[in-house]
């Protein structure tokens, strides 16, 4: 009996948490297409996500910035041009980079020929794709006007004073 309550107690307080976050799961799996390729959620918890990006050949994401969260980034597949501010660096299978919060980034599929293909862990208090500032976009969409980011010519957004934006030194590893 005594063995059977405790299983009872453990199933209960492993399902509560399943249950509190079963609108986070849903999210998890299924591929969304973006110009660039397309992404995948891996996983989902309390403060992160884990994307499975692929970038098409010669393709890039928006140069841009986030909030609310910072990212780490390992090459899976491929070859990706990663830059931070003014610095740009090549990582092939294996390389990693840490981007942080407020920095200015880019990623890039470097080969004309191969698609690239990046596991993505983001750590912050909010995760959502709205979390994006976009500075340029090769596919028109940087908001402007009323409501939108207002980007200065560093790349600051004046919109958010108490917001630093950071431009951080790229190194190989």
């Amino acid at each position: 009996m005594t063995q059977r309550t405790n299983s009872a107690k453990v199933t209960s307080s492993i399902s509560k948490p399943i249950i509190a976050t079963q609108g986070l799961l849903s999210r998890v799996g299924g591929r969304e297409a973006r110009p660039w390729g397309w992404f995948e959620i891996l996983a989902i918890g309390l403060g992160y996500q884990v994307k499975r990006l692929s970038v098409e050949p010669g393709r890039r994401l928006s140069l841009q910035w986030h909030r609310h969260r910072q990212e780490h980034w390992v090459v899976a597949r491929g070859s990706a041009r990663v830059t931070i501010g003014a610095d740009s660096l090549v990582l092939s299978p294996g390389g990693t980079l840490a981007v942080p919060k407020a920095a200015i980034h880019r990623l890039e599929n470097a080969s004309a020929v191969d698609p690239l293909e990046i596991v993505e862990v983001q750590i912050g208090a909010y995760l959502g794709e709205d979390d994006i500032v976009r500075i340029q976009d090769d596919f028109g969409r940087v908001i402007t006007g009323k409501g939108a980011a207002l980007i200065d010519s560093n790349g600051h957004d004046n919109h958010d004073a108490g917001q630093e934006i950071v431009s951080v030194p790229l190194s190989s590893p």
